[in-house]
Order: C-alpha cells, then sequence, then structure tokens
C-alpha cells in the first residue's frame, strides 16, 4: 500500500497525464508551416463568420451588441490548449442565447454570473468525469428543444424584419402582437431584411453546389471557384457589410429608413471580476438573491451547453477519423466559461455551423481558433464605431438562416412511420392472441414508437418556458426508461412445463410482472404447471427481486408444482446461492432442466411469445 502511495504522485504528475489533461502538448510538437497554412485560412474564414453573428446573438440574448463580441475569444484561446477537438469552435450560439434570454433577465449582470456559475458547474463535472450524465438526455429530447429554439428564436426576429418596437419576449404574446400590429411594419426595415434573406439563401445554396476544384483543371477556373467558395463562406460578414454601407449612404443624404444598431462602445472589455451583487436604484441585490432569480438556468445551461459542445465534437471525430476525451471536453468548456466571465462574455458553447466551416476550410489544429480570436480581439479594439450603421433587419436576417437549419422535420416524420408500422404490425398480430385479454393488447400495442411523445413534448412545452420544455422531455424518456426496467419482456413457450425467459436483467419493480407473469400462465391455470426460468439474459438481480423469487417458489410448492433455474450467470447464482431459497434448483442448460422435469419440448413445436412489454410475434402467434 505504501508502494502505491509513491507511485501515485509519479503517475499523477508523469508527462501521459500532463499530455491528457493539456492536449496542445500532442499536436505541438510536430506542427509544420503546412499546418500553419491551413490554420491561418480557416481562422480568418470563421473570424468572418464569428464577428457578424456574435452582433446578432447578442440581440437574440436581449443584451447590449457588445458583449456578443465579448463572448467570441476567450473560447478560441482556452481550447485552443485544452480542447481535443481540431475542428470545434467556442462562442455565442442561437441556442445558448435564447437560453440567456430565458434567464438572465436581459441585464448583462446576470449574464455574466450565469456564465461564471455555469463554468464552476462545468469544470466540476469535468473533474469528477460526470460526463457520462449526458447520456440521460435522448435524442427526441434534443431534436424537440432544437427545433423549438429554431421557430422561437426566427421568429423572434421578424419584428426586426419588419421594424417593429416594443414586441414582448415570451412566445405566444409575441405572436399576438407581431401580428396585431403588422400593419406598422417599415418599408425600408423589410425591404432591406427580405433582400438579405434572399442573398444568403442563394449564397449558401450555391456553396452547396460548388464542384470540388481539382488540380488538372485550369488556373482561371480554380481561381473563378475558390472566389465563389470564398464568397458563400463569408456571407454574413459581406452581408452584414453590404447592409452597413447602404444605411452609411442614406445617413449622408440626410434620411434613414431603418433601424440602426446605434452606438457600440469602443475598445476590449475589462478585465475584472464578475458582478456579485447588483446595484440598483434604492438598494443592492445580494449574491444569493441573484442566484436564486437564476434559479433552474443554473442546471439547464450548463447542461445544456455541454451537451451541445460534446456532440458537435463526437460528430466531426467521427466523421475526421479521429478520437475525443468528453471530459476534457468537459474541462475546456468549463474553463472557457469561467474565464469568460472575468471579460463580461454571457455563457458560450460550441457551435455547429462555425465548427463546420472550421472542418471544411481544412482546419488542421486548435491553433485556427487562435486567428478567429484574434480577429474578434481587432474587430473590439477598431471596429465598434461602424458597428453604429449595421441595420437590425440584416442581423435579424443573418439569424434566421443560422438557426433555420436546425427545425429538424425529418425527426418527426421518421418516429411517426415507426410509430405507424409499430402500431400496424400490432393490428395484424392480434387475431393471434387467442387467450390474452383486450386490456393486455391495448397496453402491448400503445408501446410502440413512443420516442414520439417526448419529442412533442419538448417541443411544445420549449414555447411557453425552456426549462419546462427540456425537463418535461427528461422525465417523460425517464418514464419510458423506467417502464422497459419495470416490465421486463419476457419471452414463454408452453408445453407441459413452460419456459419463461426474461430478456435482461431482473430489478426490483420487475417484481410484480414476473409474479404476475407467473401467475396468469402457470398457477392460476387447471392444473397449474412446472415452470422453468430461463436466465441467460439475466445480468443481475437485486435483494428484492431474490426475496419476490423466495415467495414465488413456496407458491409453486403450496401449489405441487416446480420453478427451476437453468442458464445463471456466475455471480447471479452466488447471490441466489448466498439467500439460502428453500426449494431453489438450478441447472446448467436447457436440456437437463427438462430431464429434471421429465418433460422433452420439442423444438420444432416451440413458438414464442412476448409479455406485456413487447408483441412481436411469429407469423402462427398461437400457443402450442
Amino acid at each position: 500500500m505504501a508502494e502505491w502511495d509513491r507511485e501515485a504522485p509519479e503517475r499523477c504528475c508523469s508527462y501521459h497525464t500532463v499530455q491528457r489533461r493539456l492536449p496542445v502538448l500532442r499536436w505541438l510538437p510536430q506542427y509544420s508551416l503546412q499546418w500553419l497554412q491551413l490554420d491561418l485560412i480557416a481562422g480568418v474564414t470563421v473570424g468572418l463568420t464569428v464577428v457578424p453573428q456574435a452582433l446578432a446573438y447578442a440581440e437574440v440574448a436581449g443584451l447590449p451588441v457588445q458583449y456578443g463580441l465579448y463572448s467570441s475569444f476567450m473560447g478560441c484561446f482556452v481550447y485552443c490548449l485544452l480542447g481535443t477537438s481540431k475542428d470545434v469552435t467556442l462562442g455565442p450560439t442561437a441556442i445558448m442565447s435564447l437560453m440567456v434570454s430565458s434567464y438572465a433577465f436581459h441585464d448583462p449582470a446576470y449574464a455574466i454570473l450565469l456564465t461564471f456559475l455555469s463554468g464552476c458547474i462545468q469544470l466540476a463535472m469535468g473533474l469528477l468525469n460526470l460526463g457520462f450524465l449526458l447520456d440521460f438526455v435522448s435524442c427526441p429530447v434534443i431534436k424537440g428543444f432544437t427545433s423549438a429554439a429554431s421557430v422561437t428564436i426566427s421568429f423572434n426576429q421578424v419584428k426586426n424584419i419588419l421594424g417593429l418596437h416594443n414586441i414582448p419576449r415570451q412566445f405566444f404574446l409575441q405572436v399576438y402582437h407581431t401580428f396585431q400590429r403588422i400593419g406598422e411594419t417599415r418599408a425600408g426595415d423589410a425591404l432591406l431584411g427580405l433582400v438579405c434573406l434572399a442573398v444568403l439563401m442563394g449564397l449558401r445554396a450555391m456553396k452547396g453546389h460548388i464542384p470540388r476544384i481539382r488540380r488538372v483543371e485550369l488556373l482561371s477556373v480554380r481561381i473563378s471557384r475558390l472566389i465563389i467558395w470564398a464568397t458563400a463562406t463569408a456571407r454574413n460578414a459581406l452581408v452584414v457589410l453590404f447592409a452597413g454601407l447602404v444605411a452609411y449612404s442614406f445617413q449622408g443624404m440626410g434620411s434613414q429608413p431603418f433601424t440602426l444598431t446605434g452606438a457600440t462602445p469602443q475598445g476590449l472589455p475589462p478585465f475584472q471580476l464578475p458582478p456579485f451583487s447588483k446595484a440598483e436604484a434604492n438598494s443592492t441585490v445580494p449574491f444569493s438573491e441573484m442566484v436564486q432569480d437564476l434559479g433552474a438556468g443554473l442546471a439547464v445551461v450548463p447542461l445544456m451547453g455541454l451537451m451541445e459542445t460534446v456532440a458537435i465534437a463526437k460528430a466531426f471525430a467521427s466523421q475526421n477519423n479521429y478520437r475525443i476525451d468528453p471530459n476534457q471536453e468537459l474541462l475546456a468548456m468549463g474553463l472557457t466559461n469561467l474565464l469568460g466571465s472575468f471579460v463580461s462574455s454571457y455563457p458560450v458553447t460550441g457551435s455547429f455551423g462555425r465548427t463546420a466551416v472550421n472542418a471544411q476550410t481544412g482546419v488542421c489544429t486548435p491553433a485556427g481558433g487562435l486567428i478567429t480570436g484574434t480577429l474578434v480581439l481587432l474587430s473590439l479594439a477598431y471596429l465598434t464605431s461602424f458597428f453604429y450603421y449595421i441595420p437590425k433587419a440584416a442581423l435579424a436576417a443573418v439569424i434566421i438562416c443560422a438557426v433555420a437549419p436546425m427545425f429538424d422535420a425529418r425527426i418527426f416524420r421518421t418516429l411517426w412511420r415507426v410509430k405507424r408500422t409499430g402500431t400496424t404490425s400490432n393490428l395484424l398480430c392480434m387475431p393471434a392472441w387467442g387467450s390474452i385479454s383486450s386490456p393486455q393488447r391495448a397496453n402491448s400495442c400503445s408501446f410502440h414508437g413512443l420516442d414520439l411523445v417526448p419529442l412533442c413534448v419538448t417541443f411544445l412545452l420549449c414555447f411557453w418556458e425552456v426549462q419546462y420544455g427540456i425537463m418535461a422531455g427528461m422525465l417523460v424518456s425517464g418514464v419510458l426508461l423506467l417502464y422497459t426496467i419495470a416490465r421486463p419482456r419476457i419471452k414463454l413457450s408452453e408445453q407441459g412445463v413452460l419456459l419463461m425467459q426474461p430478456a435482461s436483467g431482473l430489478h426490483f419493480p420487475a417484481v410484480e410482472s414476473l409474479r404476475d407473469a407467473m401467475h396468469r400462465w402457470a398457477l392460476a391455470v387447471s392444473p397449474p404447471r412446472c415452470v422453468i426460468l430461463d436466465c441467460t439474459h439475466v445480468s443481475s438481480m437485486d435483494y428484492t427481486v431474490v426475496m419476490g423469487l423466495a415467495d414465488l417458489l413456496q407458491e409453486f410448492q403450496k401449489r405441487g408444482v416446480t420453478l427451476t433455474f437453468f442458464g445463471l450467470q456466475g455471480h447471479v447464482l452466488q447471490v441466489l446461492l448466498s439467500a439460502d431459497l428453500e426449494g431453489f434448483q438450478h441447472f446448467p442448460s436447457l436440456e437437463e432442466a427438462e430431464k429434471g422435469h421429465g418433460a422433452e419440448l420439442d423444438d420444432r413445436s416451440r413458438v414464442l411469445l412476448h409479455s406485456t412489454s413487447e408483441n412481436m410475434l411469429p407469423a402462427s402467434g398461437l400457443i402450442q
């Protein structure tokens, strides 16, 4: 033990451990001039994308536009040191901006404090290796949330496209007041917004149809394709620049038909502690009260941020054939938000759109983020005076085009087809259930395609409040998961001796289901039947199940029939032997168990049925 204690510090401080915690040490020794060229191109391209998006996402978060830029550079520098994905870029996103709008009350002080606390929570999760908790958020919940967010964010920008003011931010009130006041639309804003939308969609469609550049082609052809690709990739910056020039021209002529962004403070944000209290007109809001005001945001914001980043990192790692460390991603994410709060950042996460741009431009290492972060800092230092003339309609068009692809209509169609297929299969099999009661059939048929339920619950409730949608979706998914544990699939075959085969481990919620199945098929019939319990797939068993089996063994003995076991795994058998169950018999194989009962089952006549939780029957579906 003493020797192990002496070796532990050496392992903690070994070069391999340091490399794992500082992934920059893996690629930096191999860095080359060719990598530098590709990282430089990728960094500049992403920088031209992030600056206009940052200004637009600050509007979604309900904060002054400079806070979007304050949130866009820290992640670039921190992730270069700690990130394990060469493609991922951290910064403000539509999803995170929407959640900041919901929890920070459009107040920079609350937004910055939320960043600090989220970073602390994410950092703690990474240090404690709690990344596995993200696995409990199912895909339908994520898809429902992102699809609802796409609709909410897009409609939130309609008021800026139309030039309307003083529209409530709650979704349903927003829809009502927007349509009620549509007659107040400003023609200049509407025309500019629609033109920007059309240009952005056209350039995006163009980018998807550009053929790959090949060296065998003429130089002029390659240059023209490169120009088209660069124009389509930097479309956000070009559209915002064009709109700003148009607005500046009108300002010079003495008229202004557009709603402008307005004055933006110039210079870098001060490096200071996050606000742990907030001064108001006649009082001060203490730290404890601010934390209470943030409420569920302290759980939802860190969780969704981590989920978005890890999902994006895994997707691009799979696409580009490398591996990531989820717990290291949590550390990078947590430290980004923690340090970001000292430069007035609101919570950030991985951006799918900018990560895709990064990957498509051929980035080789996370060093591309250094270029992106530098461009953001230069924009803050020298370009903020030009932001005054950016029309809000142009930023709204950028946001709408960025979030529209997040609405995944295919998932609704896919899960609906699964539901219809499952229901149709049940209807075809129902006539074969001659001896099963109608309630059981109805219950069985209803449990097909249930992934549609958490999807729809999350999607609909997110229009009310984001936290309610996510929590309700997770709750429904958890209930469905627990149902499969409480009602495990049990295969049945019957000829003289009844063979029952649970399809998974037996845990305490499943005791009643197993007892009901044995009563229905073995003890409640005349004459009672012997049962062989096939435990081949049972990998775990808890104390409550053992006590339930003890009760069942006694009931079988009272009826003059036997309950025997076969196929028990070693550790499960040890649990049952340790319990010293009266009348407990086990056999290593089905043949020996059948001989023990003096019965032989003809494999050709054996028909499998499924109990309450699933009814995937063979063609005949009859008990022989």
